[in-house]
């Protein structure tokens, strides 16, 4: 019964988490696809895709693969005992967008570039970064176990720098 409920707290950390994402009302949200972008729609992450991207920096730790959670590029990957980690590759809001929606947000960096960070006391951590104004990575991490969620944040800086350097540059 254990696991179960650490996957169920979890699962309910990723859904309270991913409304994190939220797009503006009126603001249009890329329509799902298996292939990436076009090049030349001003998406600063044509091309990439978040599972990939994601698999790449969990390689070797203990994850899942990475699952694709929404229409959006976002993707989430679970590691038995610890939680889950994801990443959103939002072309469409930046950081003034998340502060909107997140208004505890603090100011951090990921390496150079400007970030927001959230701790959510129900178990998790989200930080924002600049790709653009209107563009920003979301990562997220969600503890399952209620006794390890002060590792969230860490966490989440550590797997924010090491893919920040895979993204494109401002």
């Amino acid at each position: 019964m254990t696991g179960k409920l650490a996957t169920v707290a979890v699962t309910c950390v990723a859904a309270i988490m991913a409304g994190c994402t939220a797009t503006v009302p009126g603001t249009a949200s890329p329509a799902a696809s298996s292939t990436p972008a076009s090049a030349n729609n001003g998406d600063p992450f044509s091309g990439m895709v978040a599972c990939q991207v994601l698999d790449q920096l969990n390689a070797g730790q203990g994850y899942n693969p990475g699952d694709n959670i929404s229409h959006r590029n976002e993707c989430t990957a679970t590691k038995p005992g610890l939680g889950s980690n994801g990443i959103a590759l939002d072309p469409l809001q930046g950081l003034a967008e998340f502060k909107e929606v997140n208004p505890e947000a603090t100011a951090t960096t990921v390496n150079s570039r400007r970030a927001l960070e959230v701790f959510h006391k129900v178990g998790g951590c989200a930080i924002a970064f600049e790709v653009g104004e209107h563009a920003r990575v979301l990562i997220n991490v969600a503890m399952a176990m209620p006794e390890r969620n002060a590792e969230a944040c860490p966490l989440a800086h550590d797997l924010a720098s090491r893919a920040e350097p895979l993204l494109p540059k401002r």
